[in-house]
């Protein structure tokens, strides 16, 4: 981490690291006694307990959370775990506790605060729908959403045929609808352009 940040790193990104987060927080004690001085950046799919999430306050600076699915019976299909929802619903919560809306810098450069992914998925709009609608009751429609329209079938798609296609522009326009009229007015939408050339109705 001291080595990343002698090379002018932005921030210190910690991907899916649930699994060893003691260790992290031990390393990074040492680290910021060292002159670790870089934003903290956890970045996890949400299926996190909150004794761990409690275990990173005053420690992590920005939460960058995925919200896959809303519905226990498409989690227990597509993620083979029927709890995500409500657990995902707790972790976000416990996030946006500890750090609040996104910060940005002079720079643009994100400093502090919670960043919401959602990759909108062909045919499950109403997915999208109710994540939305929670993220605006339950934290505000003032977070930072990024909403990811890049889905494309790999691995074991194949198996579900109704997800086994790419995304539309259409559905993705939809979902970017959704967001506005909720009231939501930070939107990562940043690959519009890309998406406008890949996604096809």
């Amino acid at each position: 981490m001291l080595e990343l940040q002698k090379k002018g790193c932005h921030n210190i990104n910690l991907v899916s690291p649930s699994h060893q987060v003691y260790q992290i927080v031990e390393s990074l004690e040492s680290a910021f006694n060292r002159g670790l001085f870089l934003p903290i950046v956890y970045n996890t799919g949400s299926y996190d307990k909150l004794e761990t999430l409690e275990a990173l306050e005053g420690i992590v600076d920005i939460y960058l959370a995925d919200f896959k699915l809303w519905t226990p019976e498409l989690c227990a299909r597509y993620l083979g775990a029927r709890d995500y929802p409500e657990i995902a619903r707790k972790a976000i919560k416990e996030m946006y506790r500890q750090v609040g809306d996104l910060v940005l810098d002079e720079q643009g450069m994100a400093r502090k605060g919670l960043i919401v992914r959602h990759l909108v998925m062909p045919g499950l709009l109403k997915e999208t729908e109710k994540i939305l609608a929670f993220l605006k009751e339950e934290l505000s429609p003032e977070i930072y959403l990024n909403l990811m329209g890049h889905y494309h079938p790999a691995g074991k798609a194949s198996d579900f045929p109704e997800i086994n296609r790419p995304l539309t522009k259409s559905e993705y326009e939809e979902a970017l609808k959704l967001a506005k009229d909720l009231g939501f007015s930070k939107i990562d939408n940043t690959h519009r352009s890309l998406l406008d050339l890949l996604l096809l109705d």
